[in-house]
Order: C-alpha cells, then structure tokens, then sequence
C-alpha cells in the first residue's frame, strides 16, 4: 500500500494563472470533460480542508469533441443548472485543459536567477512549443538545481490561448469568473499532494483515464517529472461495445462496467474480451511512457506504484490487469482520503463509487487564487 504519514499544505504550481480576484480566496473546482462536467468545493480552516459540496452533470454526446467546445451553450447551460441545483454560491472559478491544447516539457538550462529566467524564458519556450509562442498562455516552474554541475530543470507549459479563451467564455455565460486555468495532470497531482502526502522520495504514477485523453504524471514526493497526454479514454471501450454487440450509447456504457443490459445478448466473458483489447491497447501506451521515462532517467526512479482516476478507470478487472501487467501496487485514486467529510451531508456509497471521476475537481478546488 502507498504509505501517507503526516498531513501536508499543497506545493504545486498552478499555471495560467489569470488575473487574480483577490489574494488567497477560495475557488471552485469546475472539470469540464468530454462527457461529464464535475464540481467540487471545499473550505479550508487551519490547515484542514473540508468537502462542502460536489456535483456532477452528464453531457449530451459530442458537446466537447478533441477538445473542442461544439456548443458551448449547452455547456454553460449544465454550468448554471449544477451550481443553481446544488446551492454553489462560489463565483470563482479554477478549472483546466489536457490533450492536443496544452504542451508539458521539462528543459534542462544554466544555473541563473528568477529575474533572468523571466526574462529568457520566452526565448528558451521558443525552442521546445511547437506553437507560435504569440499563440499560446506560458507558464514554467524551478523543479530543481545542480550547484555541480551548474544546470537546473524547468518545467515549461504552455497552452493555446484560443482554448483557454473557449474555456472561460462558457463559463463566464454561465456567470462565472475563472481565476485560474489549470493543467489536468497538475490538478490530479494536487489532490495527491494533500491526500496522499508523499515522502519526497517515493515516486508514482498519476493516471487520470478521461472519456478521450488519459492523462499520464509520474510525480517524485511533491514533483512532476515527467507527463504525457494519450489521445484514447473510455470512450474507446465504449465505442468497441457498441460495434461489437450493436449496443446503444447507454447500454455500452452499462456493460463497460459490469452490468449486462436487459436487450443485450453478449456474455461476461465475451463483454470482458472486448473491454480486454482496448485495455492492452492502453496498457501499451502507458508501457511506451514508463520506457521513455526510464531512458530519460536511466539512473533513477524506481515507481512504487500507481494511483487510478477519471470514469474510465472504473472499467471492469482495469485495476487488476494494470497491476499484474506492471507488477507493482495500483489503487483507484481517492481524492477525499485526507478531507475532513461530514457524513450526514454526503452519502458514503456515493463518495466511494464517485471518488475517481473527482479527483480534478478536488485538485482544482484546494487551489487558490493568489
């Protein structure tokens, strides 16, 4: 089991960080995914932190295509019903972006001083974003230094500012204020900072399965080290059912995980054959992304285990195989393990079975905006 001693404050960064509305106050945690918004609120007293609220809203099919916000009024629509039928009052938002949009990179530079490094990294983003560096929302981070050697690392992220600007428009018509727009894989990672409290040697790997891209953050204590975006999520198995057994949408998404629909003629065994290949096909992925990882760290880091997030990672015998394939610890991920919960507001059963699809959300809600 992954161990998890004392109860620690949050170190990560939060990038994109817009305009700020007021040092230190809290937001709401907003995760708009291809096919589920989810909200999560939280209140932080003395160092403690307290689940206040957290809802979910089904998209219609296609609403959010490869990123891209097809009708954004439906969005806001779900936005405003969320936050109006749970009684959300936050106005403030911190929400986030993955796959095609947004570019992780970890470059290697000379020792200097903050005020230089503002003044380079321009320069330096130019020559690792595939983008037009006019193009994009910047952002970077010290990871660490070598006095030896004289270099340091510096994580660089930048996002395209159109997504950003998709993003915050159907927010702001559902009448809301986005204080920061976060990366997917860094929200992930605070919610495993504050719940997982990790000792600064023990490395991870952060999956975070959505409904198109899955979200790959292999994190050393309380540092990203490497990160990667796969383009295929849940979506996958779903679509291999439906074609497979001639399946509607619903019925798909039943059998993915685990419950054979009434008008459904497929066995377990072959249900669990199809949701078998797409999970090697994802397996694969993951094994590429640990092996790139061992050959930019040929020294180093030996991963201790795996934490599960997103719908997807509630697919049936998921967990099990990923263990047994990688030989090391995995658990679905539990974003309200260390949050104070009142149990006579929220329904223990609900909590358990929803706590995956959370997890960015929570990460996005213990920020704050200073």
């Amino acid at each position: 089991m992954i161990s998890l001693p004392s109860f620690k404050l949050p170190s990560g960064f939060s990038s994109f960080s817009l305009p700020n509305f007021g040092k230190g106050k809290g937001v709401v945690g907003l995760d708009i995914g291809s096919s589920r918004i989810k909200v999560a609120e939280i209140k932080a007293i003395k160092g403690q932190y307290e689940l206040t609220n957290i809802a979910q809203i089904d998209l219609l099919p296609d609403t959010i295509v490869d990123g891209q916000i097809i009708d954004g009024n439906h969005v806001s629509d779900c936005i405003s019903r969320i936050f109006s039928e749970q009684k959300i009052l936050g106005q403030q938002i911190a929400t986030s972006l993955s796959g095609n949009a947004v570019i992780v990179k970890k470059i290697h530079l000379p020792m200097m001083g903050l005020e230089e490094l503002r003044d380079q990294i321009n320069w330096e983003a130019q020559q690792h974003i595939p983008f037009d560096i006019q193009d994009v929302n910047l952002d970077y981070h010290v990871l660490e230094g070598d006095a030896e050697s004289e270099m340091m690392d510096v994580l660089l992220v930048a996002c395209k500012k159109d997504m950003v600007s998709q993003l915050t428009q159907v927010i702001a018509q559902a009448g809301k204020t986005t204080s920061i727009v976060d990366v997917d894989s860094f929200a992930l990672q605070n919610a495993y900072e504050i719940n997982y409290a990790p000792r600064p040697d023990q490395t991870v790997v952060l999956l975070n399965i959505g409904a198109s891209v899955t979200n790959i953050n292999i994190v050393r204590g309380a540092s990203s080290i490497f990160t990667r975006d796969v383009s295929m999520g849940g979506n996958q198995y779903t679509d291999a059912l439906q074609k497979k057994f001639n399946l509607t949408f619903e019925d798909a998404e039943l059998l993915k995980r685990g419950t054979i629909p009434t008008e459904c003629t497929a066995t377990p065994e072959e249900a669990q054959s199809v949701l078998q290949s797409v999970t090697e096909m994802l397996a694969g992925e993951i094994q590429r992304t640990l092996d790139f990882f061992h050959q930019q760290c040929p020294n180093g880091d030996k991963i201790l285990g795996m934490l599960v997030a997103g719908g997807g990672s509630k697919v049936t015998n998921l967990v099990e195989y990923l263990a047994e394939r990688f030989q090391i610890y995995v658990e679905p991920f539990d974003p309200f393990r260390n949050l104070n919960v009142n149990p006579q507001k929220f329904d223990e059963q609900y909590l358990r079975e929803f706590a995956p699809d959370m997890a960015v959300a929570v990460g996005l809600a213990l920020r704050s905006d200073g």
